[in-house]
């Protein structure tokens, strides 16, 4: 079993346990190369144990399946590690919690998310069934699915996957998770193939729609309106076929299934019934058009004015307001009013930035609005601007998986790079933000995507070009005035450098100016007088590093 601070392969270095299982680990650990966190799991190997043997066989079996795969729902597989006593696995980190916490939490979910996410769980069932041979995942459930930050769901744990088999009439181990898992994956009743997983995801959707969890009584699955009648009979439907104890009365495949998804509301009685009343009411309709018509005009201009002036009263009361909850309150209220004026999301912004620190509730909040309007907000001429504040407010401010002793800036970054991309493209080269917007974006994006293309040794030539947007965005944000702004900024340059700095002299960064960089940054940061105690820690933090970037840059020329 790894202990805190232990460092595999030299490079991995165990920061803490995350999670658990019978024989098997899983921790969260920093790269010191990189920079970079990622999970590691941990399978003992037993000889004199036989299922241990199982677990082992179908931990390298799900390694190996999932080197080969790339899809935006699954993590990667970085390393495989095997020792005489045991296997490392290195993988991507997930941030976020299982839907299986979520749904202790919070009980039954939204059905319109709910259908979000069986959307993207079809898609990737879809492209794993899709793969030469196909891959049948058999596991999933609500503690497999993990939910970010941002609202994406990944699929994890493919310790019981398998690859089909055309020629093999049955499964040899019976494996799964009783309650979700279906009939034929219990030994002796068939082989599980594609429509085994969409049994399993119509159990998983019913979790989520009811919160009734299978494993628990009544151990049956009802109708999803016998627990909430407010619910879809689509839906319903849907769920009732992925369930069917015959594979053959199933959906036969995910695309089909995926189909049957997109269009649930047209299998509800109340879609049926509105069809028939618009063709009976046609006439009716089209009789008393013109009347309408004149009056709805007038409506209009009332409704018009009456808008105006709802909305400008909830942005004064937020600008009065004697603190910065009821102030955030009232801007939501004005958004709602006027969803696409941008003047109300960037005074919530600033509300945000309020007391230093970008929480995830305050960040589904903006999301729920953002999202919801995110196509008309794009059509305003403002947009771009909104966008880049956006992204500034994750570049500085997020606060998720901020723990103290765990630095968040990578996920920051990453959270905000959207953002830039979007105020880059609909921004105008005439703005005073597209110039340190383009540097945000290059930042940005290098940190995303620095770890795949070291994996895949294609980072050869991206670091001079980190090297020119660091000093560039250093010389930027020299000029402004936010402490946080300038002690972030400085951080980045100061751990870039000690991070990079034998990359930087592999792009020919001179070492006289990774050497003056260093020295600014240096000077910059010694003349912050904080006035926070936040902003005195983040001084104190940099100050700390100085001595290790220095060495950095000093063992990366030494051999020139």
């Amino acid at each position: 079993m790894a202990t805190i601070g232990t460092l595999i392969e030299g490079k991995y270095e165990i920061l803490k346990m995350i999670g658990k299982g019978g024989m098997s680990e899983v921790y969260l650990a920093m790269d010191k190369n990189l920079n970079k966190q990622w999970a590691v799991k941990e399978i003992q190997k037993k000889a004199w144990d036989k299922n241990n043997q199982v677990v082992v066989q179908s931990a390298l079996a799900e390694a190996n399946m999932m080197k080969k795969l790339d899809h935006p729902c699954l993590p990667r597989i970085v390393d495989i590690i095997e020792k005489d006593d045991v296997i490392y696995v290195i993988m991507d980190y997930i941030e976020g919690e299982p839907l299986s916490k979520v749904l202790e939490k919070e009980g039954a979910q939204d059905q319109e998310i709910v259908i979000g996410w069986a959307e993207d769980l079809c898609g990737v069932l879809d492209y794993l069934h899709a793969q030469d041979p196909p891959i049948i995942y058999r596991d999933m459930k609500p503690a497999n699915i993990m939910l970010q930050p941002n609202g994406n769901i990944k699929l994890i744990d493919f310790g019981i996957a398998r690859e089909y088999k055309e020629q093999n009439l049955e499964d040899t181990v019976s494996l799964g998770t009783k309650g979700y898992a279906a009939p034929e994956q219990f030994g002796g009743r068939g082989q599980t193939d594609q429509r085994t997983d969409i049994y399993c995801l119509g159990v998983t959707l019913y979790h989520l729609v009811t919160g009734k969890n299978p494993c628990e009584p009544p151990y049956e699955i009802y109708p999803i309106r016998y627990w909430d009648p407010k619910l879809s009979a689509g839906l319903e439907s849907i769920i009732l076929k992925c369930t069917q104890l015959n594979p053959e009365d199933r959906f036969q495949s995910c695309a089909e299934l995926l189909y049957a998804i997109y269009h649930y509301e047209e299998a509800d009685d109340t879609y049926r019934n509105k069809q028939k009343k618009k063709v009976n009411i046609f006439v009716g309709v089209a009789t008393i058009a013109l009347l309408c018509f004149v009056v709805g005009i007038a409506g209009l201009l009332l409704k018009g004015n009456a808008q105006n002036n709802d909305y400008e009263n909830n942005m004064l009361q937020a600008a009065a307001a004697s603190n910065n909850e009821e102030k955030i309150d009232y801007y939501l209220k004005a958004i709602d009013i006027k969803p696409t004026q941008t003047a109300a999301y960037l005074e919530l912004i600033e509300a945000f930035k309020d007391d230093a620190a970008f929480s995830i509730e305050e960040e589904a909040e903006l999301k729920k609005k953002i999202n919801l309007n995110l196509a008309g907000l794009q059509q305003e001429d403002n947009y771009a601007n909104l966008a880049y504040e956006i992204g500034k407010l994750y570049w500085y401010y997020y606060d998720y998986g901020n723990t103290g002793s765990t630095d968040n800036q990578i996920t920051r970054m990453k959270s905000a790079v959207q953002w830039f991309d979007d105020a880059y493209t609909y921004g105008s080269e005439e703005s005073d933000y597209y110039v340190i917007t383009q540097v945000y974006r290059e930042i940005g994006q290098f940190n995303r995507d620095v770890t795949l293309k070291v994996e895949e040794a294609e980072d050869k030539g991206t670091y001079a070009p980190y090297f020119e947007s660091l000093k560039h965005m250093y010389q930027i944000v020299s000029e402004e005035e936010n402490e946080i702004v300038n002690l972030e900024t400085y951080k980045l340059c100061m751990y870039s450098i000690e991070n990079y700095a034998r990359k930087f002299m592999l792009d020919e960064i001179p070492q006289e100016d990774l050497t003056e960089f260093y020295q600014n940054v240096r000077d910059s940061v010694a003349k912050m007088e904080p006035t926070t105690e936040k902003t005195e820690n983040m001084k104190n933090e940099i100050v700390e590093r100085e001595s290790y970037a220095k060495q950095a840059i000093e063992h990366a020329y030494e051999a020139q």
